[in-house]
């Protein structure tokens, strides 16, 4: 399949398959000529209100078809679509609206029509139903050019401000091909979106699923908090493909419905956006193993993801779980401390990412773009500096090992978090385990949160950590939770844990090492 842009992909399955279903959320669904005619409908209404190509267009909208469409009519008319949380602090929405200066903002003609998350700014509110006009007159599209911004995600600012990484539609359409290619996706996939909308990781299911004429099934993010949700939709819809974060599928294997997918119609689960563990994937494979699982990685920079890797019990069996290789036409490079390409087996750098997935820059920030794409670290080449710290292993492929910013030095003695936390996860009546770094009376100390079947004091954990750690790598506390929070991405939601443990966070100098964790 060439790399034709998403929009124009529907509107070819809208002629190739008229009738095969395209998205469905609780309310409604629409085929693909009814998802076609309706993105052609709301595109024109944007032009009628005044949005120009180039021009942003806020989205203030749920997980639904609504979404979709809107994103789609963007895109068609040349427009960049900015996703707004719909969960987020008022404060928040307004701070990005004020931001990116849309030229309208797109919400749901329901209870919002007294409740405008734009009311302190500029941008002008349009409910969704009013920019629907069936009667209009089916004038001229504008043409898209290649080259310009597709989309903004807004993520969280190291300067306390959110920042708004702006995707050019190139890139956009190199990462959704990519991803229809790497994980074989086709016309009878049925797709489960599990992540929120206004977070990239959700663009890795929506997108792709429609690029290859298959069928995207949406619920909205609350419900499927739940397991039992997210499982009656997996066996009610006929999933076969869903993708989302390590710390969601631990949710999922804590449920007593988890064994239910060994008969279901499930086939792929895609794990991406933070670190996964190789324990529970396994134990995912224990219940269904059947199930296809693949590893992908990349920043929001890089345009959703730029590697694919299927899994296999023998590419865990070293107890880490590989980054693979990058998509076709992105490059990786691992630069060390001194600014040192490195190139052997084990050496551990720090990952930065050329090639055509790129991001166009910070929208409003180019300092802050001149900071981490550069120029002059790989001759020839504009790169992205990830902050990862990554080796290849003996097989050439690449392999996780922590943020820069997780890797700290206590005692002399380099200490990865993500390993500590694999270590925490192996004891005796521990079902999950996270170690985040705290200000221990001005050093930095390591609390570790652990979730065990409450058989076990902190005292016996400590014991049997002293078994497999040495030491300087033992947490300077260890608290027992009942759950391990998430953030609304179905991230970990660390601040969350420091803040009831009564723990403040403190900066960690970052250690880049020369060797692979052994």
């Amino acid at each position: 399949m060439s790399r034709i842009e998403v929009h124009d992909a529907v509107s070819r399955h809208a002629v190739t398959a008229p009738d095969h279903p395209a998205v469905e959320d609780p309310d409604r669904r629409l085929s693909y000529a009814a998802l076609d005619d309706e993105v052609t409908e709301l595109a024109l209404g944007m032009l009628a209100a005044g949005v120009a190509p180039g021009q942003r267009v806020a989205l203030h909208l749920p997980n639904s078809v609504d979404f979709v469409v809107a994103a789609l009519a963007s895109l068609r008319i040349g427009a960049v679509f900015v996703p707004l949380a719909v969960s987020d602090p008022e404060a928040r929405v307004d701070a990005i609206i004020a931001d990116c200066t849309p030229a309208v903002v797109v919400t749901r003609d329901t209870s919002e029509r007294d409740a405008s998350p734009a009311r302190s700014g500029p941008a002008r509110l349009i409910h969704y139903a009013d920019l629907l006009d069936p009667h209009r007159t089916r004038g001229r599209l504008p043409e898209c050019p290649s080259g310009r911004p597709a989309y903004a995600i807004y993520t969280s600012g190291t300067t306390g401000a959110p920042k708004g990484v702006l995707i050019g539609a190139d890139a956009f359409a190199a990462a959704v091909h990519s991803t229809v290619d790497a994980l074989g996706l086709d016309r009878a996939t049925r797709t489960l979106c599990v992540s929120p909308v206004y977070f990239d990781g959700s663009f890795a299911t929506v997108f792709p699923t429609l690029v290859a004429g298959g069928t995207l099934v949406l619920r909205p993010r609350e419900a499927l908090l739940y397991p039992r949700s997210f499982f009656a939709t997996v066996h009610g819809e006929g999933i076969t493909y869903t993708g989302f974060s390590p710390s969601y599928l631990k949710l999922l294997l804590a449920s007593r419905q988890i064994g239910s997918l060994d008969g279901s119609t499930l086939e792929i689960v895609a794990l991406g956006g933070e670190a996964s563990s190789a324990s529970d994937i396994r134990t995912l494979w224990e219940v269904a193993p059947r199930l296809r699982v693949f590893n992908r990685y990349g920043p929001t920079e890089t345009t959703i993801a730029v590697t694919h890797l299927e899994l296999t019990p023998e590419l865990l069996d070293e107890g880490t779980v590989p980054l693979g290789l990058p998509h076709p036409g992105v490059t990786f490079h691992l630069i060390d401390q001194d600014g040192t390409a490195l190139t052997g087996e084990g050496a551990v750098g720090e990952l930065y990412i050329g090639g055509t997935q790129l991001m166009a820059g910070y929208w409003g920030a180019p300092d802050l773009t001149a900071s981490v794409l550069r120029d002059d670290v790989v001759p020839g080449q504009t790169v992205y500096r990830t902050g990862d710290l990554v080796y290849r292993d003996r097989w050439d492929r690449y392999v996780y090992v922590d943020r820069a910013d997780r890797v700290i030095k206590r005692f002399g003695v380099r200490i990865s978090l993500l390993e500590l936390t694999v270590a925490m996860e192996r004891l005796e009546g521990v079902s999950g385990a996270a170690c985040v770094i705290f200000d221990n009376d001005g050093e930095t100390g390591i609390a570790a949160f652990v979730v065990s079947d409450r058989t076990r004091s902190t005292g016996d954990l400590r014991a049997d950590a002293q078994t497999l750690l040495p030491e300087t790598m033992l947490p300077d506390r260890i608290e027992l939770v009942d759950e391990l929070p998430l953030t609304s991405a179905g991230k970990l939601d660390e601040r969350l844990l420091l803040e009831r443990a009564g723990l403040s966070r403190t900066p960690a100098r970052p250690v880049v090492t020369a060797s692979a964790p052994r």
